[in-house]
């Protein structure tokens, strides 16, 4: 993933590109992903989808290509959100599933290239860090966050990241900024992985407690087959 440079931390970009006037493509990479997706357009509604799991923690993942399937149909918006309501994240692959939000919003927006870049360094006492995100290069948000909480600066002060965050992004800023801050609210919650090494378990299953049905590999029919792709992570 070059460009994106930390001295100790997650680095996480998403690349949306306008291919031609009927398709966008969209890339994710992370420490433990990276993810392709490509959309089909009719100029009001997605009429394809398809992509690639490059890099995925779990043996699964790529499964999980299926249920985005259920976005075909779905009208082109500039909500990177709004697809939600004709798709669940949690029968696909959470980033794969907001990857394809984004490309949807590409499309929906008119835009022909955009890039985020995000770093989240490790945490220090408290689980304290300085999340930061560029949006085509240019310095956009830089949070003072916990593992759960954003800390600062306003408007964000005292913000869980977790249940209704998203609906509060909507509500709170135009579509371009809320998707910004969508964005590295979620590198934010993903970064907390680098507090294991997930190349300690064999299955999803044993460090699946408390995760059950969030996605695809961690839903209760597939966690106990879901096997480990050691040194598949990036560090």
């Amino acid at each position: 993933m070059g460009g994106v440079s930390v001295t100790t931390g997650y680095r996480r970009r998403i690349e949306l590109v306008t291919e031609s006037p009927e398709v966008v493509q969209g890339e994710l990479e992370d420490d433990f992903h990276h993810f392709r997706v490509s959309i089909a357009h009719d100029g009001a509604k997605v009429t394809a989808v398809d992509g690639t799991a490059v890099r995925h923690p779990w043996s699964t993942c790529p499964d999980a290509l299926t249920p985005l399937q259920s976005l075909v149909g779905a009208p082109l918006t500039a909500d990177a959100t709004g697809h939600a309501a004709h798709g669940d994240a949690r029968t696909s692959c959470t980033h794969w599933f907001d990857l394809t939000g984004f490309a949807i919003a590409q499309a929906g927006s008119g835009r022909a290239h955009r890039r985020y870049d995000m770093t989240v360094p490790d945490r220090g006492d408290g689980g304290r860090t300085t999340a930061h995100l560029s949006r085509d290069g240019e310095a956009l948000l830089d949070w003072e966050v916990d593992t759960q909480t954003i800390l600062g600066p306003e408007p964000f002060t005292g913000r869980a990241m977790g249940r209704g965050f998203l609906a509060w992004a909507n509500g709170r800023f135009d579509p371009e900024t809320a998707e910004a801050v969508i964005a590295l609210r979620r590198a934010c919650r993903i970064s907390l992985g680098r507090l294991m090494d997930l190349d300690d378990y064999d299955t999803a299953d044993q460090i699946g407690h408390g995760m059950e049905n969030t996605c695809h590999t961690f839903s209760t029919a597939v966690m106990a087959t879901a096997v480990r792709m050691r040194g598949s992570s990036r560090r």
